[in-house]
């Protein structure tokens, strides 16, 4: 990856010009692969649902929760990233895997810190103008029901890190650099990445708005770290560990002191899920 603005060689070897008409065109791509993915991903959860339901299988929360995680992220996310990186005749190292070096687990750490450090920011922000945020239906799912949390917490390293950040970082934001200089890739690719979660916020469009400006920030962090180390398993292992530290705070909260639960940070429960 480069933030040179003379064209650049991807990957895949495609010499990408930075017109006006390579941006708009990266720029519609990744919008079609971020709505593709969520789209495809929630109408397999919805037929998903249909066929269990009709079959006599009541749709518990934690039920609802296996079937997004299987079909919307594994299904949905890693499909669609995949179709596409067959569509371009592309193999899998276009987004790059490698097992991570010395160098780059300090980066994990690095990023992991950031993320949450970001994440207190913001929540004190939130605190100091009184600014309502929107929690994730994941996160009020658990909640109710704490034991979700305990399912959510090795999920976040297996699936919802891995294939997020495949179609997210590996695909969107790769395919936005191409493009772009790597500043405004990484941008626009967090950007995109938030506003998906739009609609699996709860409360008032404000209280989303507040809540998307919140995931943006450590989404930045996983996009800058993949653009220094050009391998998709570092933003997916401190993608990984920030949603499992939320959850792990969320369910210790929630099992051990629930007379404290509503004093959690709003911002906790706007996950990158």
């Amino acid at each position: 990856m480069s933030s040179d603005p003379t064209p650049v060689d991807r990957p895949d070897g495609v010499e990408a010009p930075r017109s006006p008409r390579a941006v708009a065109r990266a720029f519609a791509v990744a919008i079609l692969l971020s709505t593709g993915g969520i789209g495809v991903g929630l109408f397999l959860v919805i037929v998903g649902a249909l066929v269990l339901g009709a079959a006599g299988v009541e749709i518990t929360p934690l039920l609802e929760i296996i079937l997004s995680l299987v079909l919307l992220t594994v299904v949905g996310f890693g499909g669609v990233a995949l179709a596409y990186l067959r569509y371009r005749d592309c193999d899998i190292d276009y987004v790059g895997i490698n097992m991570p070096s010395i160098r780059e687990v300090a980066y994990v750490i690095a990023g992991y810190v950031a993320s949450l450090a970001l994440l207190i920011m913001a929540g004190v922000v939130l605190a100091v103008t009184n600014t309502e945020s929107a929690p994730n239906a994941v996160a009020e799912s658990g909640m109710q029901n704490p034991e979700i949390f305990l399912l959510l917490i090795p999920a976040s390293f297996l699936l919802i890190g891995p294939f997020e950040e495949l179609l997210y970082r590996g695909v969107v934001q790769n395919r936005l650099s191409e493009a772009l200089p790597a500043p405004a890739a990484i941008v626009l690719a967090s950007l995109i990445f938030a506003s998906i979660h739009f609609f699996s916020l709860a409360g008032a469009p404000r209280a989303q708005l507040a809540s998307i400006s919140v995931l943006v920030l450590p989404t930045l962090v996983f996009g800058t770290l993949y653009e220094l180390t050009d391998n998709i398993v570092v933003p997916a292992l401190i993608h990984g560990a920030y949603n499992a530290t939320l959850f792990s705070l969320l369910y210790v909260t929630l099992r051990f002191a629930p007379d404290d639960a509503t004093q959690l940070p709003e911002a906790v429960t706007a996950l990158p899920v």
